[in-house]
C-alpha cells in the first residue's frame, strides 16, 4: 500500500497561505479533518471531546486546548464530517461553521431533494445539508474556508440538477422567480394539450357511441412528440436518479408512459391490431400532459406559499437620495450609504434604511413590517425602519443601520430561517419517500404478475401495472410539511409575528402558561416621574439633582425618566465617580464627595441604611398600592427621600390576558417592582398571578420550576435581563421594541410591542400544525387508497395520471389556505 509522508500531502489553503480546516489526505482509507471548537476551558474539556469522538468507529483524535482545535482521523465511508461535528456538540461544545444557501432547479419530487441532500452531505467540509423541495432551496453548513460555491454547484450538477448561489447576489433576484423557465413550461404544456386533445376526444366519442377514431399512424404521429420531446424531462430525471442509485417520481412516469406507448406501438406494428381499443397512445400522452399541468399548478401554488418572503424582499429600495454638503441631493445605490449619512424621503416613497428622523414630520405605513394596520406618526428624534412607506410629509433621516443589520434584513433572515427548517415528522416522511418509488415498482410488478396469474391477457396486465406506476405520488408526501410551514410562517410574518424555527412553532401549540415581564411588555416601558418626596433635612431639588447624577450612568428606563425630569426642571446634573450597580436592586456612586445609593429597600438594608418609618413609610405603601414604582435614595448612609414613577399599562394588555384566558392559558407576571405594585398591575389586567421583587436570575428559575411541574411555559419579555428566562422557557417570545439580545434569544419575535400578539403566535402555531397533519393524512391516504384501486384495474392509466397530478396540487392548495390567517380581531 502506498503511504506518503505528511510533507508530501497537499493541503487545502484558506486563501491566506494558512492550511485550511480539511486536509486532502488519504492514508489507506483514512481522512483527516481539523475542527475549530468553542467552549473548552481546561484540559478535562479536551479529554471529554477525545473520549466522545473515540466512541465512533475508526475515529482517532488529538484535541489542542491552546488552539481550540481537534485534529481527527476518520473513515469517510463510516463517519461523515457532520457526524463528527454533531458528536462534539453533543458533548457540550460548539464547532465553528458557516452557512450557505443555493436555489435548486429541476427537482420534481421529495426524492430529488433527498438525492441533492445526500450529494451535498458527501462534500468535504460540509457538516450539515438541508434541501427544501417546496422552496427549491438548499442550505448547507460548512467548515470555515471549505467547499466554495463552485464545488457545491458542481455536486448538484453531477446529481442531475442546477444550482444558483444565493450568497453574493441580491436575494430579491432569487426565490425561484425564473419567469423564463415558467413561461417555457407553459409553452410546452400548450403544445402537449394540442397534440393530446384529438387522442382523448376520439376515446370520448367512442363512449358516446360515435363510430369514429383516428388512424393508428395519426395517433403515433400525435403521441410520439408528447412522449419523447415534451416528456423528455421525465426520461432525463429518471436517468439522473438511477445513475445516482436512487429513484424518484420521474422513474414512475417514464416507466408507466413508456409501457403504454411501446405496448401500443407493438400492437400496431407487430400484432397487426388496428382497433382503437387496443392502442393506448391516448393514455401515455394524457398522463404526460396531465402531470405537466399538475407540476405547473404546483409551482404556481408553491410560489404563492412563499409569497410573504418575496413581498418582504420587494420592500427594499435599491436607490436613496443622499444629502451631500457639496453636491446637494444626489441619488446613490443603497450599498453606498454609510452610518451617519442623511437621506431624504419624499411623500409616497419607501424609507430606504433604518434611521432616525433628523428633520420633518410625517406618518409611515409599516404594515408589511410590523403588521400595524394604522399609519404611525414620526417626528424628529423618532426611529424609522427601512421598507416603511412615507405618508404626506418629507423626512430627512440619519442612517443608523445598513445592509444585513437593518430591521427588514433581520426579519427576512428570521423568516427564511424558519421556512428552511424541517419538522421532526418530516424526517419520517423523508425516510418513507426514500423507499417509496422502489416499493411502488415492486407493487407494479406484483400487479402485472397477479393479473397474468389469474388469466388476464398481457395487455390488461400491463395496463394495470401502468396505472399503479402513474398514480403513486411521492410529491404529495414531500410537499405536505414544507408548504404548510412556509405558508404559516409567511402569514405570521405579515401580521408582525416572526417565528425563528420550527421548534418554536412546534412548542407554541402546547403552551398552557405564559409568563410576562412587566416593564416594556405589559406596560409601555416609558415611565414618568410623578412625585419627588424628600426625607427630613433634604431639599427636593437637591434630592432630584443627586439622584439624577447617579441615574445618568444607567440605561434603565426608570433612570432615564429621572434624568429627563431633572433636565426639564433645569437642574444641572453633576459628574460622578465610583459607579457600581447591583442587578435588580439598585446603583450607587460618589457625587461631589457624597456617597449616593439608589434602589430598593433590600439594597438599603444590605448597606445597613435605616429605612423610613411613620408617615414616609405609609406614603411609600400608598404609592405602591396605586401601581407606582418607588425608588429610595440615601446620601452618606442616611435615608434622603424617594421618587415615584408611573409606567402606563399598554392599551391592549388587558385584552391580551383575556384572550389567553379564553384559550385556557394561565397568565403570570414577574416584576422587579414591589409586591404592592405587582399586585396592583395584576389586578388591573385580570392576571391569575402577579409577583414582585423578582430578580432577573429568579425569572429563569421560576420558568424551570413551572416546567418541572409539568407546565408548558412561554416567556414574554423585552430586556437583556429577560434573556435567561426566554432561553429557559419552552417558547421564548420577545417584544420587537426590545433589545437585540432578547430578540436573538427568543424563538418568536413580535414586531410591534403589542401583547395581544402572544395569543396570535399560539394560534398560528396551532393552525400550521393542523394544516401539516391534514396534508400528511391526505398524502398518505391518497397513496394507500389510490395504489390498490389501480392495482385492481378500477382506474385507467389516464385517470390515474390525472389523480397523481392533482394530489400534490391539492396538498399545496390546502397549505395556501394558511395565507388567509390573521390575528383575531384584525
Amino acid at each position: 500500500m502506498d503511504r506518503r509522508s505528511e510533507a508530501d500531502i497537499p493541503e487545502k489553503n484558506d486563501g491566506n497561505g494558512a492550511p485550511g480546516a480539511v486536509k486532502a489526505v488519504r492514508e489507506g482509507l483514512k481522512d483527516e479533518v481539523t475542527l475549530q471548537i468553542g467552549g473548552m476551558n481546561c484540559a478535562s474539556c479536551a479529554g471529554r471531546i477525545e473520549k466522545a469522538l473515540g466512541k465512533l468507529p475508526d475515529v482517532s483524535s488529538e484535541v489542542n486546548l491552546a488552539l481550540n482545535s481537534a485534529h481527527i482521523t476518520f473513515d469517510r465511508d463510516q463517519t461523515s464530517v457532520g457526524k463528527l461535528a454533531d458528536t462534539i456538540r453533543s458533548a457540550g461544545y460548539s464547532v465553528a461553521d458557516e452557512s450557505r444557501s443555493f436555489d435548486i432547479d429541476g427537482m420534481t419530487c421529495a426524492n430529488c431533494a433527498l438525492r441533492v441532500e445526500k450529494a451535498l452531505g458527501k462534500l468535504p467540509g460540509v457538516t450539515e445539508a438541508s434541501v427544501n423541495f417546496a422552496l427549491e432551496r438548499a442550505d448547507i453548513r460548512t467548515l470555515p474556508g471549505q467547499g466554495g460555491d463552485a464545488d457545491v454547484i458542481a455536486a448538484v450538477e453531477k446529481a442531475g440538477y442546477h444550482a444558483v448561489s444565493r450568497n453574493k447576489s441580491n436575494p430579491i433576484d432569487g426565490q425561484g422567480s425564473d419567469k423564463t423557465g415558467f413561461d417555457k413550461s407553459l409553452l410546452w404544456l400548450g403544445v402537449s394539450i394540442v397534440l393530446t386533445v384529438p387522442l382523448v376526444a376520439q376515446m370520448i366519442w367512442m363512449y358516446l357511441g360515435v363510430d369514429f377514431h383516428l388512424s393508428p399512424w395519426v395517433e403515433l404521429a400525435l403521441a410520439t412528440p408528447v412522449q419523447f420531446l415534451i416528456g423528455w424531462r421525465f426520461y432525463r430525471g429518471a436517468w439522473m436518479a438511477l445513475r445516482n442509485g436512487s429513484a424518484n417520481m420521474d422513474v414512475l412516469v417514464a416507466l408507466g408512459t413508456s409501457a403504454a406507448y411501446f405496448l401500443s406501438l407493438y400492437n400496431m406494428l407487430v400484432a397487426g391490431h388496428d382497433e382503437q381499443t387496443h392502442l393506448y397512445f391516448e393514455a401515455s400522452a394524457a398522463i404526460i400532459t396531465l402531470i405537466l399541468a399538475g407540476k405547473i399548478m404546483e409551482e404556481r401554488a408553491k410560489r404563492g406559499a412563499s409569497a410573504a418572503i418575496r413581498e418582504l424582499m420587494a420592500l427594499r429600495p435599491r436607490k436613496a437620495r443622499k444629502l451631500d454638503q457639496a453636491k446637494g441631493e444626489i441619488e446613490i445605490d443603497i450599498a453606498e450609504l454609510v452610518i451617519g449619512d442623511i437621506v431624504r424621503v419624499l411623500p409616497g416613497e419607501r424609507v430606504p434604511v433604518d434611521g432616525k428622523v433628523s428633520a420633518g414630520e410625517s406618518e409611515l405605513d409599516e404594515s408589511l413590517i410590523t403588521g400595524e394596520t394604522r399609519p404611525v406618526a414620526r417626528v424628529p428624534g423618532d426611529r424609522v425602519v427601512g421598507g416603511a412607506v412615507n405618508g404626506t410629509g418629507r423626512l430627512d433621516i440619519e442612517v443608523t443601520a445598513i445592509g444585513e443589520d437593518t430591521t427588514l434584513s433581520r426579519i427576512i433572515r428570521l423568516v427564511e430561517q424558519a421556512q428552511t427548517g424541517k419538522a421532526p415528522v418530516q424526517k419520517l416522511v423523508d425516510k418513507v419517500s426514500g423507499i417509496f418509488v422502489p416499493v411502488v415498482i415492486v407493487i407494479a410488478l406484483v400487479t402485472f404478475g397477479g393479473w397474468l396469474f389469474f388469466g388476464a391477457g398481457i395487455e390488461a396486465s400491463i395496463v394495470a401495472a401502468v396505472s399503479v406506476l402513474v398514480i403513486a405520488c411521492p410529491c404529495a408526501l414531500g410537499l405536505a410539511t414544507p408548504t404548510a410551514l412556509v405558508a404559516g410562517t409567511g402569514a405570521a410574518a405579515k401580521s408582525g409575528i416572526l417565528i425563528r424555527n420550527f421548534d418554536a412553532l412546534e412548542q407554541a401549540h402546547n403552551v398552557d402558561t405564559v409568563i410576562f415581564d412587566k416593564t416594556g411588555t405589559l406596560t409601555e416601558g416609558t415611565p414618568t416621574v410623578r412625585d419627588i418626596i424628600p426625607g427630613e433635612g433634604t431639599d427636593k431639588t437637591e434630592l432630584l439633582r443627586m439622584v439624577a447624577a447617579v441615574q445618568a450612568a444607567s440605561e434603565h428606563p426608570l433612570a432615564r425618566a429621572v434624568v429627563d425630569m431633572a433636565r426639564k426642571q433645569g437642574v444641572k446634573v453633576p459628574d460622578i465617580t465610583d459607579f457600581s450597580s447591583k442587578t435588580g436592586s439598585g446603583v450607587q456612586a460618589m457625587v461631589e464627595g457624597h456617597k449616593v445609593v439608589i434602589g430598593s429597600e433590600a439594597m438599603l438594608a444590605d448597606l445597613d441604611i435605616a429605612l423610613p418609618e411613620g408617615g414616609l413609610a405609609r406614603q411609600i405603601t400608598d404609592h405602591e398600592g396605586r401601581g407606582q414604582t418607588v425608588i429610595l435614595a440615601a446620601i452618606d448612609g442616611r435615608f434622603a427621600g424617594f421618587i415615584t414613577l408611573e409606567d402606563r399599562i399598554r392599551a391592549s394588555a388587558k385584552q391580551a390576558i383575556s384572550d389567553l384566558k379564553a384559550r385556557g392559558i394561565t397568565s403570570i407576571m414577574l416584576s422587579g417592582d414591589s409586591e404592592d405594585v405587582a399586585a396592583y398591575v395584576a389586578g388591573q389586567l385580570g392576571l391569575e398571578e402577579g409577583r414582585g421583587r423578582i430578580r432577573p436570575q429568579d425569572k429563569a428559575r421560576e420558568v424551570e420550576k413551572l416546567r418541572k411541574n409539568g407546565r408548558h411555559v412561554a416567556m414574554v419579555g423585552d430586556g437583556i435581563n429577560d434573556a435567561p428566562a426566554l432561553a429557559a422557557a419552552d417558547v421564548g417570545i420577545a417584544m420587537g421594541g426590545g433589545t437585540d439580545v432578547a430578540m436573538e434569544t427568543a424563538g418568536i419575535t413580535l414586531m410591534r410591542s403589542d401583547p395581544a400578539l402572544v395569543a396570535g403566535a399560539i394560534d398560528v402555531s396551532i393552525s400550521t400544525r393542523r394544516k401539516i397533519a391534514q396534508n400528511l393524512f391526505w398524502a398518505f391516504a391518497y397513496n394507500v387508497i389510490g395504489v390498490p384501486l389501480a392495482a385492481f384495474g378500477i382506474l385507467s392509466p389516464a385517470i390515474a395520471g390525472a389523480a397523481m397530478a392533482l394530489s400534490s396540487v391539492s396538498v399545496v392548495s390546502n397549505s395556501l389556505l394558511l395565507r388567509r390567517w390573521k390575528v383575531r380581531g384584525e
